[in-house]
């Protein structure tokens, strides 16, 4: 081989996508040492998704002091592509889960942070800004970082506040003249990978409230709350309520969408498009990816099988390394694109187990992978 392209995503809980790319690299220049070995660590739009851009692309980590989830101050960050124009924003990185660890609730957490972010990296000259939607612990539909750029809320009696997941239900208007204005000439493509609408038993509130602190008639009310943010939003984009992916981070994708204009896309094609995949596939021999599990949710569009998707237009092999897979999944997958699967499990242990030894059945697989291409040329 002289030429091949890792781009797994994260073993959840083992190992994340970089520490696989790093494996994999080691294994392939043991059985080729003149191989050119391109590494795209993926990540899904939540925690590590900066951190894989940076390692894909290059480019440099920029600190930031910002609002937290309850409007504390923190630092955070995102990521300046080499370009100086493309910038690479985690909501989590301001607005995540693991900052309310203990006093998790989603009725005064607010994304006004993340907002903030996109401000910084606009303001240093971004001129597109690639957002993942992941690990959110907010359910303000996105009115918390729409108001850190400048679009205004008001209530019924005509004063303007920052809406937060207990207050969605107070707005009254949505005035995004001054941030559509700010964002001139600036194109937002948001990452996300679920397929929820706004609201309703499936919605935002329903689905994801409960992981975020949410009882029973809490994620009633921010159902209620988001209802009427999205009758609101519809007079905006007709449609995005239930649009797939609205419900996104507390419903940050149908809000994005609507005040901001933004454009919702798979997280790994958000990915690959940044890096340029299709452009590094020429000349390419094979294409190594994986995931912790392939199964029915590998073929609704994850990571595995976007790669595929673009890799066989190309007439490029992919090969998956997993750490489990389903075997009533593997025809589908060969007729996607997908010419192998290895497993990592290789004494038929649980999970539990599994993950214990997983770096060790990793490198252990990858170089009997690569040994034995060697041996066959």
């Amino acid at each position: 081989m002289k030429k091949i392209i890792l781009a797994p995503d994260s073993f959840k809980g083992t190992m994340s996508s970089l520490d696989i790319c790093n494996i994999m690299r080691k294994a392939a220049l043991r059985s080729f040492p003149n191989c050119e070995v391109i590494r795209i660590p993926v990540a899904d739009g939540g925690e590590g998704t900066v951190e894989s851009m940076l390692a894909a692309a290059g480019g440099e980590k920029v600190r930031v002091a910002v609002s937290g989830p309850r409007m504390d101050g923190i630092e955070s960050f995102y990521g300046m592509l080499p370009d100086g124009k493309t910038a690479v924003i985690e909501m989590a990185a301001a607005a995540g889960l693991p900052m309310v660890k203990g006093c998790e609730n989603p009725m005064d957490t607010t994304t006004y942070g993340v907002g903030q972010l996109m401000a910084h990296a606009i303001a240093q000259g971004a001129e597109t800004i690639l957002l993942g939607l992941g690990g959110s612990c907010t359910n303000d539909g996105g009115c918390g970082a729409a108001a850190a750029l400048g679009v205004v809320f008001k209530n019924q009696q005509g004063e303007a506040f920052i809406p937060m997941g207990g207050t969605l239900g107070e707005i009254a208007s949505i005035d995004a003249t001054e941030a559509l204005a700010r964002l001139a000439g600036v194109k937002i493509r948001i990452m996300c990978d679920v397929n929820n609408p706004l609201w309703g038993e499936n919605g935002a509130a329903y689905v994801f409230g409960p992981q975020k602190g949410a009882n029973p008639e809490m994620v009633a009310f921010l159902d209620g709350g988001l209802r009427v943010l999205g009758s609101l939003l519809e007079q905006i984009r007709p449609g995005v309520e239930q649009m797939p992916g609205a419900g996104a981070a507390g419903g940050m994708g149908a809000g994005m969408c609507a005040m901001l204009g933004a454009e919702l896309v798979s997280g790994i094609d958000g990915v690959l498009d940044t890096v340029g995949f299709d452009r590094l596939l020429d000349g390419c021999d094979m294409v190594f990816t994986g995931e912790g599990r392939i199964d029915g949710q590998s073929l609704r569009g994850k990571v595995i099988f976007g790669i595929c998707r673009r890799a066989k237009a190309a007439g490029v092999p992919v090969c998956a390394v997993v750490g489990d897979a389903l075997d009533d999944q593997l025809q589908e997958a060969a007729e996607r694109g997908l010419c192998a699967v290895f497993t990592t499990n290789r004494r038929a242990v649980p999970w539990e187990k599994a993950r214990l030894t997983a770096v060790q059945d990793l490198t252990h697989t990858v170089e009997s992978v690569f040994s034995f291409a060697a041996a066959l040329k």
